[in-house]
């Protein structure tokens, strides 16, 4: 466990709306209660500009360690997605979306798919390792691309107000995150609901999951500990 002072860049992740990708399925895509690695180094990633098909720089995101503070993870939605496939018979490839439209039939029965999202989503972020923090910062402050929590339908409410700070450990530095205005009087960073980090935390339990990128333009994951506590609770509560 970490107990020397370290510099941690830490922001803040508030939507209306957010989306953090669970295990895929064909019919149901769910989403877990806070974002996962893939979504934070996905949307470090795009403030910097690295595109998902720049591998050279994509395999430099996860030397990035991380630990996400859940503040507020609203109540679970569903909405419902229609997905059609064409035979591959009747379009040339490639193709767009109006010409495969065109070729569409009666027959032809679409899948109705599900997709969870989460509302009122609020939540911190400490990142920490060795790369260059403050380039990081002004990454975040000014972002390549738009940020948005999952989904593109899920824009930011605030930015993300990030700074470089010195901490001891991964749930002190989460302390420090900069809330919205219109969150300060309902939100305590001191006290979050859990926190997950890539480091052991005290009263911490390990899970496994897998949000660990390995190839984004295939979409590959493969499986991760992290550890996860909730500094709010008592230890009679736990």
């Amino acid at each position: 466990m970490r107990s020397r002072v370290t510099d941690y860049l830490v922001f803040t992740l508030v939507a209306p709306i957010g989306s953090f990708g669970d295990l895929a399925g064909h019919e149901r895509r769910g989403s877990d209660s806070w974002p996962s690695r893939s979504a934070i180094l996905g949307l470090v990633g795009a403030a910097q500009g690295i595109r998902r098909d720049d591998r050279p720089r994509q395999e430099g995101l996860p030397s990035w360690s991380m630990a996400v503070s859940t503040l507020s993870s609203g109540r679970r939605f569903r909405d419902f997605h229609t997905v059609q496939a064409v035979p591959t018979a009747r379009i040339k490839r490639p193709s767009t979306r109006r010409e495969a439209l065109r070729v569409l039939r009666p027959g032809d029965n679409p899948v109705v798919t599900r997709r969870d999202y989460r509302t009122d989503c609020a939540f911190g972020v400490a990142m920490w390792g060795s790369g260059d923090l403050h380039e990081l910062q002004g990454a975040l402050t000014r972002p390549f691309f738009v940020p948005y929590l999952g989904r593109k339908s899920c824009p930011l409410a605030a930015p993300m107000a990030p700074s470089v700070i010195e901490a001891e450990s991964p749930v002190e530095a989460l302390r420090h995150i900069r809330l919205p205005p219109f969150l300060e009087s309902q939100l305590d960073p001191g006290r979050p609901l859990s926190v997950a980090s890539d480091e052991p935390l005290p009263g911490g339990r390990e899970q496994v999951r897998w949000d660990e990128p390995l190839d984004r333009t295939a979409w590959h994951f493969g499986p991760r500990a992290v550890h996860i506590a909730r500094p709010s609770e008592s230890p009679a509560d736990r």
